[in-house]
């Protein structure tokens, strides 16, 4: 079975069979990462995302992860999706927002029990760059070096990031919990 990384090779030299491949591989993982912040309506930024990945193939190191390349040009896309939404200058840390504080509402699915829906809402109150790390790291099972390429932070930043955010969720969790038991 070929790499990514060959697959991105073959489909940058024209290999369509290649690109469908790769883009196969990887869509449900990076249709999860926007849907969850956005909702349905996503289908430009994925295709945009993997485009991106052919133009900018030289920026992808020899030791670097696909994987890690892969969701930083679709965490560029996102911050650039939100500020061309909200109407926020390039300068703008929208990553440091909460979606809820975007005034974004995304369509999630319907949680099968009261733990999955308060954790949703939990995550929907954190700072987007919170809760980028912990979906990566934990739904997407990306490693800390992958992170650190895709955040494009140091990997010891990745770990005290990922506390931080750990400890963010654990709050709102708390948080939650004692409202719906008032």
């Amino acid at each position: 079975m070929r790499t990514d990384i060959e697959l991105l090779d073959a489909w940058c030299a024209g290999d369509n069979v290649a690109g469908d491949a790769l883009i196969r591989r990887h869509f449900e993982a990076v249709c999860r990462f926007f849907r969850s912040k956005l909702g349905e309506d996503v289908e430009d930024l994925i295709q945009r995302t993997f485009q991106i990945c052919t133009v900018r193939r030289k920026e992808l190191q020899a030791d670097g992860s696909f994987r890690g390349f892969l969701f930083g040009v679709a965490r560029n896309l996102l911050l650039d999706h939100l500020r061309r939404l909200y109407r926020r200058g390039a300068h703008d840390d929208v990553h440091m927002y909460s979606l809820r504080d975007l005034g974004t509402t995304p369509s999630e699915a319907v949680a099968r029990n009261e733990r999955e829906m308060l954790i949703q809402e939990a995550m929907r109150r954190i700072p987007l760059e919170q809760r980028m790390l912990l979906e990566l790291a934990h739904w997407e099972r990306l490693t800390g070096r992958e992170i650190a390429q895709a955040l494009d932070i140091g990997e010891n930043t990745v770990r005290s990031r990922l506390s931080r955010a750990r400890a963010a969720l654990r709050e709102e969790l708390e948080r939650l919990g004692s409202k719906d038991s008032l």
